[in-house]
């Protein structure tokens, strides 16, 4: 009873071993194929598949990134040009409606204001009274008059609602 096990036959080894480098030779060959088919798909991208490389394609990429931002900055300064224009446009509208004849009649009478953001436009009055009705229209700058202004005409402008 000196020995603590029983031999193991050599031809037991043998086919174990054998078994063994079997299975890494499948292993081997499917990694074969894998590595393969990789280097095919890496030589088609670097290479093109249409006679185009990398580097033609990432010149081309870098041609339009330049000139979508020479577009960008067209329409950068278009943008400041319609803004700078739409300070001038006269968006800034203010309506006073009342009666210009306080012993008879109804609010017929107006007066509208139609400035931009420098104040700069004009007023429009209509005086309504039974037999006729009288426009006048008179320009303003910087919120001003160079003809007088009545307060209906004031209001119309204040409500306009530009700072002073």
């Amino acid at each position: 009873m000196g020995e603590l096990g029983a031999s193991i036959p050599l031809e037991a080894v043998l086919a174990f071993v054998g078994i063994i480098i079997l299975f890494f030779s499948i292993i081997v060959v499917s990694l074969w194929a894998k590595l393969n088919k990789l280097r095919k798909r890496y030589e088609r991208m670097l290479n093109g598949a249409e006679a185009v490389n990398v580097e033609q394609i990432l010149i081309d990429l870098q041609q339009k990134l330049n000139d979508q931002e020479a577009r960008n900055n067209e329409i950068d300064e278009k943008i400041k040009q319609i803004r700078q224009h739409m300070r001038h446009m006269k968006s800034h509208i203010g309506f006073c409606r009342y009666n210009a004849f306080a012993e008879r009649g109804s609010d017929l009478s107006f007066s509208i204001a139609i400035l931009d953001d420098q104040r700069d436009g004009v007023v429009l009055t209509g005086i309504h009274s039974r037999e006729q009705t009288y426009m006048y229209a008179k320009p303003i700058e910087q919120g001003q008059s160079k003809y007088t202004l009545s307060p209906e005409e004031i209001e119309a402008i204040n409500r306009c609602g530009l700072k002073v």
